[in-house]
């Protein structure tokens, strides 16, 4: 997993509640098992019109829009099925992390364990940030917990161990490997069977 220590990008706001996977990712696209080629369907009841073609209501197709990175949302955010496809979309389309009033337990638990960071914020930091000018850039400071702007810092919580798997790039593979040593010891100390 990629660390995330200070990340900085601009952001898109998309200020709904409610949020579920299936707008996130609608279950036609989740045919493959390969977690990358799922951006190009993020959103796409929203993003694209009946005939395929762009939306040109919907925010993330906006021109000044596109190279965002960091997404604001409102309340219960990922919720409805367990699809961790939507994490991989969410991802695969550029997103480093989504601020949110709240999230799905399942979907955040998904977002952490894929490196995407899920901040939870009250609906005043994310009015503020949805109001910024789109080429104004944004820093997710995650060693320090806070979000910067220009003109103000906004303090964030989030769970000490998940700060420290995602400051450092771990997941639950590369945590195992740590103790490699220690299991390859384990494993030759065994009795064969043969």
């Amino acid at each position: 997993m990629e660390k995330f220590t200070i990340y900085t990008g601009k952001a898109v706001p998309l200020m709904n509640d409610n949020i579920d996977t299936d707008q996130i990712i609608p279950k036609g696209f989740l045919k493959q098992v390969d977690k990358a080629g799922f951006g190009k369907h993020l959103f796409d009841e929203w993003r694209f019109l009946e005939d395929g073609s762009p939306n040109p209501e919907f925010i993330l197709n906006a021109p000044d829009r596109k190279t965002a990175t960091i997404l604001i949302s409102g309340e219960n955010f990922g919720s409805g099925s367990s699809r961790e496809h939507a994490a991989w979309a969410i991802q695969d389309y550029g997103f480093k992390a989504v601020i949110a009033g709240s999230y799905s337990d399942i979907f955040y638990m998904n977002a952490l364990k894929n490196g995407l960071l899920p901040i939870r914020a009250d609906q005043s930091v994310r009015h503020f940030l949805s109001q910024l000018p789109a080429d104004q850039a944004i820093t997710i400071d995650l060693p320090k917990q806070e979000i910067v702007t220009n003109d103000a810092s906004f303090a964030f919580q989030i769970d000490p161990t998940w700060k420290e798997k995602l400051v450092n790039g771990l997941d639950d593979i590369s945590i195992t490997l740590q103790y490699e040593n220690e299991i390859t010891a384990y494993e030759q100390s065994m009795p064969s069977y043969e």
